[in-house]
């Protein structure tokens, strides 16, 4: 039995009078005063709490003298939303008109800070109140109440579905660029292996004894390897090689030289390794052999290539995979890092040359109870406000951490900040700093509902210019049960 409840206490004598005298009743008539002491009553409360957060909401209240305290439960911590000493001030079961179509449990926990005494109400009472006297004032709450969940579920899901369109168009094109390398060095190596098969048939028809044959495998055995441990050259020094071996092949009767020297670059080989080689090779055979290895080391490239751009196909799939959950139970234990990476990399086109990223991960914290796939949606919408306050590039700074029980990830942008006077709306259903048209508003509400309403965490902000900082504090341990 909560405190609030009729049989907790005695009640007071209720006046008709004292009640004209609030603020909430003043233009009541007699005969309402009246059914209000008949059907409520008043009661003192010693300092301490009155109802709790979460508890069914059985009562209304109306403050007639004393001083109280209204607060909110966010992540670990009750936070104070209003202190007030002013007659008339009224919190508690104020949805009962809307009866079983939303849950009926007080939304803040109430706490006097002195001796004080309450108007209470019980909430049928109040809901008959509503029902019989304003049927008209009914009307337009629910409507408004219903209309604003509404609009802001409809705009929510289109927000979730913009996200996902500009997710989708992303994915798609860097699912081509792969597949289209992948589609082009098939059909270069289909050409290849046909060069292999004539010069083949050239070798078995030219005059190659069995030591020769034995030592061109060699060569290619070992050309093949190269390519493996090929250097990463910038194009100056891939250029400047490829003129050095060029004039290395014109200056050994190797006829368009040029020709050969790209591939030979590409495979890591250089001038010493070719003058080993034509030292082991007859001179009447030098050339032939020399363009049998180019077909080699272009096959051996083509495979490389066709093997690197159906892996990132494959990483890409996977990243996908990881950031919708798709394979996975809504409520599951995680790795942030691997829901961040996924995220970051449907997200890397937006990113484009202008902004760094800077990645400092903690690794050894733990796995987290979490609903993944609607922290993606968090990490997509706050990199992506991030990234919108950098338009002429910058930093965006990713780290994770232990912050008492909490895991803490903070992504931080180098933008313009966020204005000090609009710091603390951020956070409010529909509003934006954006231009219209370019963002709903509703991006940071629903991080907001997500870290702070499902996981029992905390999403914080911190801004100046050059440095604006959101973080998300998560428990370690599983929340309640979404109510």
């Amino acid at each position: 039995m909560t405190r609030s409840e009729p049989a907790a206490r005695p009640s007071l004598p209720c006046g008709p009078d004292e009640l004209r005298s609030l603020f909430l009743f003043a233009k009541l008539s007699q005969e309402q005063l009246n059914w209000l002491c008949e059907h409520g009553r008043v009661e003192h409360f010693d300092t301490g709490p009155v109802y709790t957060e979460g508890d069914p909401a059985s009562c209304f209240f109306v403050l007639m003298e004393g001083s109280l305290v209204i607060s909110r439960r966010i992540g670990s911590e009750d936070v104070e939303v209003n202190r007030t000493s002013e007659r008339g001030v009224y919190a508690g079961a104020w949805r009962a008109y809307l009866g079983d179509r939303v849950p009926q449990r007080y939304d803040s926990s109430l706490r006097v800070l002195a001796p004080s005494r309450f108007f209470v109400l019980d909430a049928d009472r109040f809901a008959q109140l509503i029902q019989e006297w304003f049927p008209m004032a009914l009307h337009l709450l629910e409507g408004l109440f219903f209309g604003i969940q509404n609009v802001q579920q409809a705009v929510g899901q289109r927000e979730r579905l913009l996200a996902l369109g500009a997710l989708s168009a992303g994915l798609t094109h860097e699912l081509n660029n792969p597949a289209a390398a992948a589609v082009r060095a098939t059909s270069s190596l289909r050409d290849r292996v046909a060069g292999m098969r004539r010069k083949l048939g050239t070798i078995a028809a030219g005059p190659y004894d069995r030591l020769a044959l034995e030592t061109l495998i060699r060569i290619q055995e070992d050309a093949v390897e190269h390519v493996s441990k090929a250097p990463a050259l910038s194009p100056m020094q891939a250029a400047d090689r490829e003129d050095e071996l060029a004039d290395w092949l014109d200056e050994h009767g190797i006829a368009d030289g040029w020709e050969l020297a790209p591939t030979f670059v590409q495979a890591g080989l250089d001038v010493d390794w070719l003058a080993t080689v034509t030292d082991a090779l007859d001179p009447g055979i030098r050339e032939g052999a020399l363009r049998w290895l180019n077909y080699t080391l272009e096959t051996e490239l083509l495979m490389n290539e066709i093997e690197d751009s159906t892996t990132r196909v494959s990483t890409l799939v996977a990243a996908a995979k990881q950031y919708s959950q798709m394979d996975r139970a809504p409520h599951s234990t995680v790795d942030v890092h691997e829901l961040l990476d996924s995220t970051l990399l449907m997200m890397g086109r937006k990113f484009g040359k202008s902004i760094t990223l800077v990645k400092d991960y903690d690794r050894s914290l733990p796995a987290i109870p979490a609903y993944a796939a609607e922290l993606n949606q968090v990490w997509t919408n706050l990199i992506d406000n991030a990234v919108a306050a950098m338009p002429d590039g910058g930093t965006l700074s990713i780290r994770t951490g232990l912050v008492g029980d909490r895991l803490l990830v903070e992504i931080a942008d180098t933008g313009s900040g966020i204005a000090p006077e609009v710091q603390g709306r951020i956070f409010e259903p529909f509003f934006t700093t954006k231009a219209f048209g370019e963002g709903t508003g509703l991006g940071l509400d629903i991080s907001w509902r997500i870290v702070v309403n499902k996981h029992r965490g905390d999403l914080r902000v911190e801004s100046r210019p050059g440095d604006t900082r959101f973080q998300v504090l998560l428990p370690l341990a599983s929340p309640p049960p979404e109510s």
